[in-house]
C-alpha cells in the first residue's frame, strides 16, 4: 500500500534542528519541487495548496493537509515535505513525490480475439494514462459488467501491471480474464400463486426464461436489469386480471448447479376487484352517453387499468375518447380517471375531462428532404393550414409518406408548436431520405435454359428535369415519378425489352395516375431468320409487340383508402413455325383488353405491415368478336378462332395484417398475423370459340421463370413442385384457382436499409380445370418456415422451407420437403 512520509528532520543551514516539541509559526520562503519527471512543478505546487509567503506552523494541519490534498490527485505513489533550510521565521520547503506509473500497452489473456475487440471499445484505455488504484478498479469494473450481461456471472478477472524496461516510468497492464460458464435460468418459482396460472406469468417474462430444449428465439441468460424490468411484467398482468393490489414480496436467487441458477419469486395476490360506476365530469362538447359507448366498459367488468386506459388514450386504431376530441381541434385535451369509493370488491371511477380550447393549424413544413422536391411531399400531407387539428390526420399523413418509400421510417418525426394566443399549431414534419432505387441483377429458369435479366427501377424520378444542367446525379429525380427499364435473355434463344413510365399526380392537383408501358419479346429456336438473303425456313419464332395505357384515381368514398385503376392494353403475337404455346403454328394473333381494379388499401407500411388491409377486385374483358360476326366458328381453323381473342377474367384478393403483441420501444418489434385469401376465374363469350388459350392460372412451388409470354399468372404453393398443381396440367393452365394463407411475422430487423423478419405459414391452394367444378374447400395444404430480407437496390428477397400435406396423384414422386427462393414483393400472388 502506497503512503505519504512527512519529515522534518533535515538540519538548517545554521546546523539547528526543527524542535517538534515546541510548535512555531514560519513563513514559507522557498517551495522546490523533486520527482516530478512528467507532472508540472506549478501545478504540484498549485495541488498542495502552499504558496510562498504564507504563514504556517511546525509542527501544524497546513502540511498535513497539503500531503492529503496531493494524494487525493491520484498521481503519485508516495509524497514527501520536509524543510531543506531555515533561516529565522523563513523556512524553505522541498516537496519529494513519486510519480505513479503510466501505461505503455495492455493486453488480455484468455479469451478469444473478437472479444478482445469488443473489450478495447467498453474500457476505453489510452496509452499515457496514469496508472493508479482508480483506473485498475474502474478498468476491472467495466469487464466485470460486460461478462455479467452476457450472462457470465462467475467472471474472474485479473489485473496485472509489469515494469516496461523499454518505457521509464511505465508499466504494461495484463488483464488474465475467466469468464466461465454463461449462466442460464434453470427454474423460474411462484410462491403464494393461486389466482392465476404459473405458466402465465413465465410467459409474462420477456427476456427471463427458464432453459428449455425448444426455446431458440430467447435466451435463458439471466441479466439483472431485464430481471426486474420482467417482475413488473407480473404485476401487470395481475393488474390486468383484475388484482390491482397484488405485490412481490420477496425472491431470491440461486445456484442449482455449474452454470445454473433458480429463482423464487414470493407474490401477495390479493383480492379481485370490479368496475362499479363510471362517470364523467367535465365534458361539455360530447354527452357522456357518447363517451360510455366509446368507453364500452360496463359495471360489473373485472377491474382492469389497462383497458380503461387503452379506450381513453391508447387505442391502435384511433377508436378511443382522447382521439375523438383531438380529431376535432382540442389538442390539449385530458382525461383524468380518478378512483372514487373502493367498497368491497367494487371500485367507483370518475373520468375528470379537461377538453381546453380548439386548435387549427396553422403553419406546415417539412424538413429534411434532400431529394424529393415539397410540391412531392405536401400533396400527400392531409393536415392543411386552416383545419382543425386532427390526430388521426396526423397519422394518415405520416402513414402516407411512408407509403412513398422514399423516407426512412424510423427517423420520421412530427413537431406540434402551439400558439396559445391565435389558438393555432404549426407543424413540422421532419424526415430522412433513403435509397428507394432499384436494380435488378438475376438469373431464372425458362424454356429449359437460364435467363439473365438486367433491371433499373428509378421510384422517384423528374422527367422535367432530364435536359436540367446539373440534375442527373446520377439521375434526375424529386418528382416521384416512377420509371423501369428492363431487357431479359438468354442469347440468341430469347430476348425482352420492357419501358414503364408513371405519373402519380396528373396535372399536379390531384391523385390522378397516368402510367404506360411498351414491351416486345423475340423467342426462336435459335436459328439465324436470313440465310443467303432468303428466309430461312428452319426458324421456330414468336414474336410479341405490345403496349398499355392506364389511369388511376384516388377515391375520397366510401373513404380516402380507395384506389381505382384502368387500363387499355394491346398484344401483337407473329408466329412462325412455333407451337410451343398455341393450338396453332402460324399466323398472328391479338389481344386487346379493358382491366379494371377497385382496391381499399390501408396497410401500415409497404415493406413489414403491421396492421391494415388490402382488398382488391379485379376485372378483365376483351370485345366479344365472335357474338358481333357471323363466322362459323365451330368449322373454322385455331388461327380463325383465335386472331382475336376473347375472354373476361375476374379476380378477388384480400390481405389482413393484424399485430398480436404490443411494443413502447423506439422502434418496436411485433409479431404480426398475415391472412390472405385469392380467388380467379377466367370464362368465355362463345362456347364455339372456346376458352382463350391466354390469362390461364397455374399453381403450385415458388416459379421464378425467366419469361412469360401469355399473360399467365403463376401463383405460389410452397411445398409443392413448380406448377404441380395445376390442372388439367402444367401446360395448358387453368380457368378456376383459389388460394388461402395465413403467416406469422417477426421482424428481426427493423433497419430501413436491411429490413429482416422470419415467418412461419400455412397456406392451401388448388386449381380447376372447368369453373363448374370450382371447390374452393377441395384444396392442396402446406406449411413450413422462411425468412424475408428487404434491399433497397434489389427488393425483397425469400428463403422458404415448405412441407407438403397432400398428395399429387400425377407427381408420385415429388419430395416431402423442400426449399424455395423468391425474388419480388407480390411475385407468386393472385
Amino acid at each position: 500500500m502506497l503512503f505519504a512520509l512527512v519529515a522534518f528532520a533535515q538540519p538548517t543551514k545554521l546546523g539547528k534542528t526543527i524542535d517538534y516539541s515546541n510548535p512555531r509559526e514560519y513563513r514559507i520562503a522557498g517551495i522546490t519541487v523533486t520527482g516530478a519527471a512528467f507532472t508540472d512543478v506549478q501545478a504540484v505546487k498549485l495541488f498542495s495548496g502552499l504558496q510562498v509567503g504564507d504563514r504556517i506552523n511546525i509542527p501544524g494541519d497546513e502540511i498535513t493537509k497539503a500531503v492529503k490534498t496531493l494524494w487525493d490527485q491520484q498521481l503519485f505513489a508516495d509524497i514527501a515535505i520536509y524543510a531543506a533550510e531555515t533561516r529565522g521565521e523563513d523556512i524553505y520547503l522541498v516537496i519529494d513525490v513519486e510519480e505513479m506509473p503510466r501505461l505503455s500497452k495492455y493486453s488480455f489473456t484468455g479469451i478469444k480475439r473478437s472479444e478482445r475487440e469488443n473489450l478495447k471499445e467498453k474500457i476505453s484505455l489510452m496509452r499515457g494514462k496514469i496508472v493508479n488504484e482508480n483506473l485498475l478498479a474502474n478498468t476491472k469494473a467495466k469487464i466485470l459488467d460486460y461478462y455479467i450481461d452476457k450472462g457470465h456471472y462467475d467472471v474472474q478477472v485479473e489485473m496485472e501491471t509489469v515494469v516496461d524496461p523499454l518505457v521509464e516510468n511505465s508499466v504494461s497492464l495484463v488483464m488474465k480474464i475467466n469468464q466461465g460458464p454463461r449462466v442460464k435460468i434453470d427454474h423460474i418459482n411462484f410462491i403464494g400463486v393461486e389466482k392465476l396460472k404459473e405458466a402465465k406469468l413465465r410467459r409474462s417474462f420477456k427476456e427471463t426464461k427458464q432453459k428449455r430444449w425448444w426455446r431458440v428465439f430467447k435466451s435463458s441468460k439471466f441479466i439483472d436489469q431485464n430481471y426486474e424490468d420482467d417482475k413488473k411484467n407480473i404485476l401487470a398482468k395481475y393488474n390486468k386480471a383484475g388484482y390491482r393490489d397484488a405485490i412481490i414480496t420477496g425472491d431470491s436467487i440461486y445456484k442449482t448447479g455449474v452454470g445454473r441458477i433458480g429463482i423464487d419469486i414470493t407474490v401477495d395476490e390479493g383480492n379481485k376487484f370490479y368496475f362499479r360506476n363510471i362517470t364523467f365530469s367535465g365534458n361539455t362538447k360530447y354527452r357522456s352517453t357518447q363517451l360510455d359507448s366509446i368507453l364500452k366498459i360496463k359495471s360489473g367488468d373485472i377491474y382492469n387499468l389497462e383497458n380503461l386506459e387503452t379506450r381513453l388514450f391508447m387505442n391502435q386504431k384511433g377508436v378511443d375518447v382522447n382521439s375523438l376530441y383531438q380529431d376535432d381541434g382540442y389538442l390539449m385535451f385530458q382525461a383524468i380517471p380518478v378512483e372514487l369509493l373502493v367498497e368491497n370488491d367494487s371500485i367507483d371511477i370518475e373520468i375528470r375531462i379537461v377538453e381546453g380550447k380548439q386548435f387549427r393549424i396553422g403553419k406546415v413544413k417539412v424538413t429534411g428532404n434532400t431529394k424529393t422536391n415539397d410540391h412531392v411531399i405536401y400533396r400527400e400531407i392531409i393536415t392543411r393550414p386552416g383545419d382543425l387539428f386532427s390526430r388521426t390526420d396526423i397519422i394518415r399523413t405520416q402513414r402516407e409518406l411512408a407509403r412513398l418509400n422514399y423516407f426512412n421510417p424510423e427517423a420520421f418525426q412530427i413537431n406540434p408548436t402551439q400558439n396559445p394566443e391565435n389558438g393555432t399549431v404549426d407543424i413540422e414534419y421532419v424526415v430522412e431520405e433513403k435509397p428507394s432505387d432499384q436494380i435488378e441483377l438475376s438469373g431464372g429458369w425458362g424454356g429449359g435454359r437460364v435467363v439473365g435479366t438486367l433491371g433499373l427501377s428509378f421510384t422517384n424520378f423528374s422527367l422535367k428535369k432530364m435536359f436540367k444542367k446539373g440534375a442527373w446525379t446520377p439521375i434526375p429525380s424529386g418528382d416521384g415519378q416512377q420509371l423501369s427499364i428492363r431487357a431479359q435473355t438468354n442469347g440468341s434463344f430469347f430476348q425482352s425489352y420492357n419501358f414503364s413510365f408513371t405519373e402519380p399526380w396528373l396535372g399536379g392537383k390531384k391523385p390522378n395516375s397516368l402510367s404506360f408501358g411498351l414491351w416486345r419479346s423475340i423467342q426462336s429456336n435459335g436459328q439465324k431468320r436470313i440465310i443467303d438473303g432468303e428466309p430461312n425456313p428452319l426458324r421456330q419464332e414468336l414474336v410479341i409487340n405490345g403496349g398499355s395505357i392506364g389511369l388511376g384515381q384516388r377515391w375520397k368514398r366510401p373513404d380516402d383508402w380507395f384506389l381505382m385503376y384502368a387500363s387499355l392494353s394491346y398484344q401483337h403475337f407473329t408466329l412462325q413455325n412455333f407451337q410451343t404455346f398455341f393450338s396453332f403454328s402460324d399466323g398472328k394473333s391479338n389481344n386487346l383488353a379493358l382491366s379494371w381494379s377497385l382496391q381499399r388499401n390501408s396497410v401500415s407500411d409497404p415493406i413489414f405491415p403491421t396492421w391494415g388491409s388490402n382488398i382488391k377486385f379485379t376485372a378483365k374483358l376483351t370485345p366479344p368478336y365472335s357474338l358481333f360476326n357471323s363466322k362459323d366458328y365451330e368449322n373454322a381453323t385455331e388461327q380463325e378462332r383465335f386472331k382475336w381473342v376473347e375472354y373476361h377474367k375476374w379476380k378477388f384478393t384480400a390481405s389482413w395484417y393484424t399485430p398480436l403483441t404490443r411494443s413502447s420501444e423506439e422502434n418496436p418489434r411485433r409479431l404480426v398475423l398475415n391472412a390472405n385469401m385469392g380467388l380467379g376465374m377466367l370464362g368465355m363469350y362463345n362456347k364455339s370459340v372456346g376458352l382463350s388459350p391466354f390469362e390461364r392460372y397455374y399453381l403450385g412451388g415458388v416459379f421464378l421463370s425467366g419469361f412469360l409470354l401469355d399473360g399467365r399468372e403463376i401463383v405460389n404453393l410452397r411445398g409443392y413442385d413448380d406448377l404441380s398443381v395445376t390442372y388439367p396440367s402444367p401446360n395448358s393452365g387453368s380457368p378456376a384457382i383459389a388460394k388461402y394463407s395465413v403467416e406469422l411475422r417477426y421482424p428481426l430487423s427493423t433497419n430501413p436499409s436491411a429490413t429482416i423478419y422470419a415467418l412461419t405459414f400455412l397456406e392451401a391452394g388448388r386449381t380447376w380445370s372447368d369453373v363448374r367444378d370450382f371447390n374452393p374447400f377441395d384444396v392442396k395444404r402446406s406449411g413450413g418456415v422462411g425468412l424475408r430480407i428487404y434491399l433497397p437496390m434489389f427488393g425483397l428477397l425469400g428463403l422458404d422451407y415448405g412441407w407438403r400435406f397432400d398428395d399429387i396423384p400425377e407427381a408420385p414422386t415429388m419430395a416431402r420437403g423442400q426449399f424455395h427462393f423468391s425474388i419480388g414483393m407480390n411475385l407468386g400472388e393472385l
